[in-house]
């Protein structure tokens, strides 16, 4: 039961990354004022709850856990309403309670089916056999981030030039827990990346303007060469961490770039 809880969790998760951004991105293109904090908090429970019902429409679910499940996303949301309208709380409360309510109320649908949440579900294709699921699982770290970057291409964000300094950061730390920087020329290798994405982040704060988000953008973009190049290699971090970080750096790069290009 508690694997079913996961699972739903995710699928929740990438309801409200998914659903999120493109929803804003509509509302953005036909000109509608942003959403208040209660209605907000509705439409963070659909998303949540559009994702959570088709994983679990999959996973071979009958139709009252489903709606039971899709119950549970709402009911915090809108037993919360009552203390915000009154002013008693804050739009940040009533998202964060929202969050936290949620689990508590999914543990009592599952309970209420423990039957159900407890078997196999045999009727539809359990994950590991559907060749698409297994194709996710064996590239999970490029679904990971493709989900975490998909805002991006809504509402593109250039990180700040310093934020160029956690890439080889990273590799630093990661590779000296790892003990992968015993060889002198792996840790050359890796010190010149630091020195060269340090210069990359101090020009673009000294330039300013499109000249700096042209260098964050090819800053972000070369690191995501930079991942390949490890990624094939098997050198210094895992190969795991090499592909998530290599496909979020270039959609961060790319997104950036086209932010660029479509700025009058």
């Amino acid at each position: 039961m508690a694997r079913h809880l996961l699972e739903m969790a995710l699928a929740m998760l990438a309801g409200m990354l998914l659903l999120g951004p493109a929803r804003g991105a509509l509302a953005g293109a036909f000109g509608l004022a942003p959403a208040s904090p209660g209605v907000g908090a509705l439409l963070m429970a659909t998303d949540m709850s559009v994702g959570m019902a088709v994983w679990m429409w999959y996973r071979g679910h009958s139709g009252p856990a489903i709606g039971e499940m899709t119950a549970a996303m709402y009911v915090p949301v809108l037993l919360l309403l009552v203390p915000f309208r009154a002013g008693l709380i804050d739009g940040d409360a009533l998202l964060m309670g929202g969050h936290l309510l949620m689990l508590p109320a999914m543990l009592v649908a599952m309970l209420r089916r423990r039957d159900e949440y407890a078997r196999h579900h045999a009727s539809r294709p359990t994950p590991r056999q559907h060749p698409w699921v297994r194709a996710l699982a064996h590239r999970w770290p490029t679904g990971l981030a493709l989900l975490m970057t998909f805002g991006n291409w809504f509402s593109p964000l250039a990180p700040h030039p310093l934020a160029l300094l956690v890439l080889p950061g990273g590799y630093l730390l990661i590779g000296a827990y790892r003990g992968r920087l015993g060889d002198r020329r792996v840790l050359a290798v890796q010190l010149a990346g630091l020195a060269g994405w340090t210069a990359l982040a101090l020009a673009a704060v000294a330039l300013g303007g499109d000249a700096a988000l042209w260098l964050v953008a090819a800053g972000w973009l070369a690191h995501a060469a930079w991942d390949a190049v490890h990624h094939r290699r098997n050198e210094v971090v895992p190969r795991g961490y090499a592909e998530f970080c290599g496909v979020l750096d270039a959609v961060v790069g790319v997104t950036v770039s086209l932010m660029i290009l479509a700025t009058p």
